[in-house]
C-alpha cells in the first residue's frame, strides 16, 4: 500500500481509506474486528467515523480497536446531524459541534482526532460562526486538522478564504461523492481542491455497490438489495442511465479482465486530485475487492476509457461546446 500528502499538512495517508460506517450495523462486533484487522495488514493507516454513523457505535467499535496503537493512526471523525431528539442537537453551531466533539472522543477513547468534518452545510448557522468554532477546537488540541464533507465549491471557498483573512487553521482535506455514475465533483469541487492544495478523501466510488454489477436489472425486484430497502440510495441513483452505464462498464471490465468494484476504486483514485477513495465493507469478501484497487494499473488511456462511458458534466460556464473544441 502506497502513501500520498494529506493536503498540506505533511502527514502521510494509505492510498485507501476505510469507512467504518458498517462498524456496528451491517457488520457486527467481530466481523467489523475482522474487516479492521484485514485493512491493518494490507497496510491501511487512514479511518473515517462519524458520530451518527449506527447511533455512535462505530465509532465506539473502532475506538475499542485501534487501542494501542492509536498514534499509528489517521483517524476522521464528523458532526452536524441529529444524535438526540433536542431542537439544538444538530448542526454547525459552536454549541453542537463542541459537544459533539467531546461526545465523539469519548467513543473514540481518545484525546483528539486528527481530522473533523463538518458533515454538511449548515443554512441557518453563519460561516464565521462554524468556522471560529474549528479554529478554537484545533487551538484546544481535539482537532488537528479541520474538513468539511458534502459542501459545494463555492462553500468550500468561501471557508478557505475566511479562515486565511484571520489566520485560523485552515481546511486540509474535503470528502465529497465521486464516482463514475457521480462525476459532478469534476466541474468545480476538485479543481478547486487542487488550486488550494486541499486533501479529497471521497465516498461511494463504487455508486453504493451499483458499479459492481449486481443490480443489473434488478431495481424494484425481489434481489434488489439496498434500492429495495433504501430511499436514500433509490433517490440518489434513480436517473434511468446510470444502470445502463453499470451494464456497459461491468462489460468493460469483463472484456479486460478487471475486477469491476476493484476497477471502479481504481479509477476513482486516479484522479490528480484524490488523497485516497474510502472504501467499506460489510464482510471480508467485500473488502478484498476494494484492496484489491491498489493493483489495477490505471493509465491514463485506461481511465479515459472508463470515463467515457458515462456523461461527462458540463463545465461551470455550461458551455458544452468548450468541452469539444480542439486542443490547440
Amino acid at each position: 500500500m502506497k502513501t500520498k500528502p494529506l493536503g498540506r499538512t505533511g502527514v502521510q495517508v494509505s492510498e485507501l481509506c476505510f469507512g467504518t460506517m458498517s462498524f456496528g450495523g451491517d457488520a457486527d462486533e467481530a466481523t467489523s474486528a475482522a474487516l479492521y484487522k484485514a485493512t491493518r495488514d494490507a497496510g491501511i493507516n487512514f479511518y473515517d467515523c462519524a458520530d451518527q454513523y449506527n447511533k455512535g457505535k462505530s465509532e465506539e467499535i473502532l475506538g475499542a480497536l485501534m487501542r494501542g496503537h492509536r498514534d499509528e493512526l489517521v483517524v476522521t471523525t464528523k458532526g452536524f446531524n441529529p444524535v438526540a431528539e433536542d431542537v439544538n442537537a444538530r448542526g454547525t453551531s459552536r454549541r453542537h459541534i463542541v459537544r459533539a466533539l467531546e461526545a465523539s472522543l469519548k467513543r473514540l477513547q481518545t484525546d483528539r482526532v486528527d481530522i473533523y468534518f463538518l458533515h454538511h452545510y449548515d443554512k441557518r448557522t453563519p460561516l464565521e460562526e462554524s468556522a471560529r468554532a474549528l479554529e478554537d477546537l484545533v487551538r484546544s488540541g481535539k482537532v488537528l486538522y479541520p474538513a468539511i464533507s458534502n459542501w459545494s465549491a463555492w462553500q468550500t471557498q468561501r471557508a478557505v478564504d475566511l479562515q486565511e483573512r484571520y489566520n485560523w487553521a485552515r481546511l486540509q482535506l474535503i470528502q465529497p461523492m465521486y464516482s463514475l455514475l457521480k462525476r459532478q465533483a469534476e466541474v468545480e469541487l476538485l479543481p478547486m481542491a487542487e488550486a488550494n492544495g486541499i486533501g479529497v478523501i471521497p465516498y461511494s466510488p463504487a455508486a453504493a455497490g451499483i458499479l459492481s454489477g449486481k443490480y443489473s436489472g434488478t431495481a424494484g425486484g425481489e434481489n434488489a438489495g439496498r434500492f429495495k430497502t433504501n430511499k436514500m440510495y433509490q433517490t440518489r441513483y434513480s436517473e434511468p442511465w446510470m444502470l445502463g452505464v453499470a451494464e456497459k462498464f461491468v462489460a468493460f471490465c469483463k472484456d479486460k479482465g478487471l475486477h469491476p468494484v476493484s476497477t471502479a476504486v481504481a479509477w476513482v483514485g486516479a484522479h490528480p486530485a484524490i488523497t485516497a477513495p474510502i472504501v467499506g465493507a460489510r464482510n471480508l469478501e467485500q473488502l478484498q475487492d476494494s484492496l484489491n484497487a491498489v493493483r489495477i494499473e490505471m493509465t491514463p488511456a485506461l481511465r479515459a476509457e472508463i470515463a467515457a462511458l458515462s456523461p461527462t458534466p458540463a463545465p461551470a460556464t455550461d458551455r458544452l461546446e468548450e468541452l469539444k473544441a480542439p486542443k490547440s
